[in-house]
């Protein structure tokens, strides 16, 4: 099924049908017998011109001159390999894998994509996406979104000055969304990169790019924010620059600029409930996409660094810190530890609040993923956390990410416990149970580490999300591992007071839970 071609309509204000009427401000007042009426006064124009109410605005002439030629376009043939894989969807649908991201949420090509028949049966049609690149080498390296060349067939290159060139496939990296090709060519144009660390939220920016196919189409406004985060994919390891720079589809891939002409990001998403622009667009930091960029071409893949730990996304609540005794609710909240990780190694537990990466505030969890990540496997880190109030230091040597392992460490295990309860309701209102030998396996839990939950009977503790099935690993940083244990770290729970519980769920990994009975549990 084609995508039909869109229809752009003019709609003037005024049709040839009618005709326009100008009424005046103001008319002579006349009397009925006092003959032709007198003529509409009229503003008498100013001897010198009145100054401008608008003065030191950018102009961005010069740039898009200078970095104009360097800004490409990009398009992708895609055969039965892509249209697959997208199985069976509407023709409307924006990119690929989007019923399984918000609406909101766009990563976007250009006009022309055709997806397979209803069911997706038959073989798939050949498609057509258009998004934007920039040129990084004066010999022909072309930096986009792995969005943009995902499992093309072919890919062509568009100059400004309309000369066409068959690109190679270097690399290409879904975490990041960057993608490294190669044309043949020499003494090609050029952009610039600027330093990432200095861009600042309130400073100017510029997008040149091809939306709806129109190519070196300028866009500018001003970066809204730094290291945001992608809730909705699986990039935890960009920080993403925000902008109100005007993106649409085919802009993705294309260069954000500063006034000085550098690159300061990749144009890659937009935030949207239309699927078109609404003020909110994304771009990956240059900084993060040129260390893509050297693996890219060194390796042809993407290492990154692991800590091996496994945390809450969500920021530490006013309870949380309560029950922990902390300062504030900033860092992130180690909820597991991968064994033989870097982390374990290093000394890092459970219950620890990472509060820097080698000097870098972690002021919230989506902080640290793109520090650890953006490094290599084998550096050296210093962690900083706080642990029972006070601060601590632990020197790391990244390992190699292992998406199983953390996958792994913080997934639930099936097998809820099951039994006779062994202990009465505690001071939070747990009615709890030893866990078997077999039970532990199933959980991927070592010997004598976990509590069962029977029932919940106090009402703190349903309100906090516990119920039956869970398993209780820690009080605080305090392991325990039967329901007398349990029983007695909660002995001098008093009412008012917030405990933490570390617990797992079945149907989830394991999350710090603060609860703070009432004066009546």
């Amino acid at each position: 099924m084609k995508t039909p071609v869109p229809a752009f309509v003019l709609i003037l204000l005024a049709s040839a049908a009618t005709t326009a009427v100008v009424l005046p401000i103001a008319t002579a007042q006349t009397a009925p017998d006092a003959g032709p009426a007198a003529a509409p006064l009229a503003a008498q124009p100013t001897a010198v011109p009145a100054s401008p109410l608008v003065t030191g605005l950018p102009d961005f002439t010069r740039l898009v001159e200078q970095v104009g030629p360097a800004v490409v376009k990009i398009d992708t043939t895609m055969g039965g390999r892509r249209a697959a894989a997208r199985g069976a969807q509407t023709p409307d649908e924006a990119f690929p894998g989007d019923e399984q991201i918000p609406e909101i949420f766009r990563r976007f090509f250009g006009p022309g994509f055709q997806m397979p028949g209803p069911g997706g049966q038959g073989p798939a049609p050949r498609g057509r996406a258009m998004g934007t690149g920039f040129l990084i080498s004066d010999d022909g390296y072309v930096l986009t979104n792995h969005h943009v060349i995902d499992n093309a067939d072919e890919v062509t290159v568009t100059m400004s000055d309309l000369r066409e060139f068959t690109a190679k496939v270097v690399g290409s990296d879904e975490r990041s969304d960057v993608a490294l090709l190669k044309i043949d060519g020499e003494g090609l144009p050029v952009l610039r990169t600027a330093n990432g660390s200095a861009v600042k939220p309130g400073q100017w920016a510029v997008a040149i790019g091809s939306p709806f196919g129109l190519e070196q189409s300028v866009t500018a406004g001003i970066v809204s924010a730094v290291g945001r985060s992608n809730p909705y994919a699986n990039q935890q390891y960009v920080p993403f620059i925000q902008t109100d720079v005007a993106i649409n589809q085919g802009n993705s891939g294309g260069p954000l600029l500063n006034t000085a002409g550098e690159v300061i990001g990749i144009n890659s998403q937009i935030f949207s409930n239309s699927g078109g622009y609404m003020g909110v667009s994304f771009a990956i930091p240059i900084d993060v996409a040129m260390n893509v960029v050297g693996q890219l071409k060194e390796t042809g893949r993407v290492q990154r660094g692991q800590l091996g730990v496994v945390f809450s996304r969500s920021a530490i609540t006013t309870e949380q810190a309560r029950g922990f005794g902390l300062p504030d609710t900033l860092g992130a909240l180690v909820t597991e530890v991968v064994p033989d990780s870097a982390a374990d190694k290093a000394g890092i537990e459970p219950g620890d609040v990472i509060r820097s990466a080698d000097g870098i505030a972690i002021r919230q969890p989506s902080d640290l993923p793109p520090i650890v990540g953006n490094k290599v496997p084998g550096t050296k880190m210093k962690i900083g956390v706080l642990r029972e109030g006070r601060e601590r230091t632990f020197d790391v040597t990244l390992s190699e990410l292992d998406e199983g392992a953390v996958a792994d460490a913080g997934a639930a295990r099936p097998g809820a416990p099951s039994g006779a309860p062994s202990a009465g309701a505690n001071a939070l209102g747990l009615v709890t149970q030893d866990l078997t030998d077999a039970q532990r396996r199933q959980l991927g839990l070592d010997a004598n580490e976990g509590v069962g939950i029977a029932r919940v009977e106090g009402m703190a503790a349903r309100e906090a999300g516990l119920s039956p099935g869970d398993v209780v690993l820690r009080v605080g940083r305090k392991p325990v591992g039967s329901a007398a244990a349990l029983a007695r770290e909660l002995r001098d729970v008093e009412p008012g007071q917030t405990v933490m519980l570390l617990v797992r769920s079945p149907g989830g990994g394991s999350r710090f839970v603060a609860i703070t009975p009432d004066a009546d549990e």
